[in-house]
């Protein structure tokens, strides 16, 4: 599978907030703490942020409204822009699976970059089954994928295919994003 780079000589700083999105069951609030350790930056998982009516609505298998996600999009936003108001980094887990979800999230702000963990829909499924616990039952999925925008070139996001370790692709992520030296580098 082929990765995508943000474009070179994109001119673009390193984020100070990285939101690690794709579908429920890619790894994101497992390789998004790994990233977090990593860093040194504090970490949330935006499914904290949902309410426990709408937690209840997808643990019965009924996907959100844009109506009902809005609220929860504005809750992720809000903490993005604590971090940066307060000078500070942090990395989110959210699905942000729609290009206006990710604009909300990023709200004009260049500080805001997005690792998209990219997996097969047969290999996704298959964590979803092997997981216990979560919320999200593995009927969602489908929805899930037909709602997913993939980044376009312009959000500059690292596209990471989701096999290997979570460390593996918190280094990858990190390293894509300009928050770590290239692999060989000799400070790696």
């Amino acid at each position: 599978m082929v990765s995508r780079e943000p474009p070179s000589g994109s001119g673009r700083t390193p984020p100070r907030i990285v939101v690690v999105m794709g579908v429920s069951g890619s790894g994101k609030s497992t390789v998004g703490e790994a990233l977090a350790r990593r860093l040194g930056w504090p970490f949330l998982d935006a499914d904290d942020l949902h309410t426990p009516a709408h937690v209840a609505l997808m643990r019965s298998g009924q996907a959100l409204t844009d109506a009902e996600r809005a609220p929860w999009l504005a809750a992720v936003a809000a903490w993005i822009g604590t971090r940066l108001d307060a000078g500070g980094t942090g990395i989110v887990a959210c699905s942000a699976l729609r290009r206006r979800y990710r604009d909300v999230l990023v709200a004009g702000r260049p500080e805001v970059r997005f690792a998209y963990l990219k997996g097969d829909p047969a290999l996704v499924a298959a964590r979803i089954g092997a997981r216990h616990g979560h919320f999200m039952p593995p009927s969602l999925l489908a929805s899930q994928f037909a709602t997913l925008e993939e980044p376009t070139a312009d959000e500059a996001a690292a596209t990471v295919p989701i096999e290997g370790t979570p460390e593996a692709l918190a280094g990858t992520i990190a390293r894509r994003l300009g928050l770590m030296p290239p692999e060989g580098d000799a400070h790696a």
